[in-house]
This record gives C-alpha cells, structure tokens and sequence, in this order.
C-alpha cells in the first residue's frame, strides 16, 4: 500500500503538473484545447496564483497525483483532480480539506464549487459525503448545467480524516 500523500502548496512552477493532472482524468474530462476555451492556459493560471487563488499538490513518494484550486475572492472551489490509479487513496479527501481550510482562514462563511449534474458520478458522491450540499443547477454560462454545492462553515466532514503532512516547497 502507497504511503499517505503530502500535501503542499503549488508555485508557477508546478503549472504544467496541474494541467498534466487535469488531462488525465476519467470522469469530466477536458483536454489542453477544452480548458484553453474557457480561458484556463498556463498564463492564466500563473495570474491566478499570483493573485487571490491558491493551488495544492498531493504526492505520494514524490509524484504529483493530485491537486486542488481555491479562489478567496470568489470563495469557490475551481478544481480538484486526482490521477486515476491514486483514486481512493484519501488524496482527494485532504485536497478538499486544504482547500476548504484556506478559504475558511481568508473569512468565507459560505462556499462553493460545481461539478456534473449527474448523482452517479464519484464526484457528485463525494462532496456530499464530506457534507456539501447540492443547491441547484447552473443556468448560464461557462457552468449551465453543473451542480452547485455549498458549504457553510462549521459544517465539518462526517469524520475525520488523517492528517497529511503538509510542506511548503
């Protein structure tokens, strides 16, 4: 069995990690031309980072397997994926977690995040089984059709998870 991932806060130079992570997905996946048409490029996200967003990567033995986005200014999460062979592996889980705590420590009471509007999918299973909660449907632009989920702080997980080391690099 694989050890417990470490968690660290992503810099410009993880970009290409996080886009070779994003591609390589099962379920909702997009391609490099997919993602740049809704104005997601390497450029971009270096802004993001640079910014009000904050990105973590979940490795195991040294490999990036995973990773998650958060934006303060939105109080929203924009993404989390991990690579398909690390499923269920709890990475997803901890990134959820790094996420959600940076946002409650930047002063959100409420976030978000959307995802397939479709309850048979991992992830729509997953927010709800870490007590996010399912709010309605997008009806317009670049997400019409997702799920949103919120959570309001305070809301914990149903139980809690192991603690993942977490470096800064």
């Amino acid at each position: 069995m694989p050890n417990l991932p470490n968690l660290r806060i992503a810099q410009s130079k993880d970009i290409a990690t996080l886009f070779e992570i994003r591609t390589s997905v099962v379920e909702n996946y997009q391609s490099t031309e997919e993602i740049a048409e809704l104005g997601i490029t390497p450029t971009s996200v270096a802004e993001m980072l640079a910014s009000d967003c904050r990105a973590w990567i979940a490795e195991i033995d040294g490999k990036s397997i995973g990773f998650s986005i958060a934006n303060a200014t939105e109080r929203n999460i924009l993404g989390l994926f991990v690579l398909p062979a690390f499923e269920g592996l709890g990475a997803g889980r901890i990134l959820l977690e790094a996420a959600e705590a940076w946002l409650w420590e930047s002063g959100a009471e409420e976030i978000w995040l959307v995802t397939g509007n479709d309850p048979s999918l991992r992830a729509y299973g997953f927010y709800g089984h870490l007590n996010w909660i399912p709010v309605g449907v997008e009806s317009e632009g670049d997400l019409q059709g997702e799920m949103r989920f919120i959570k309001k702080n305070g809301s914990e997980s149903p139980s809690p998870s192991m603690a993942p080391s977490m470096t800064q690099h």
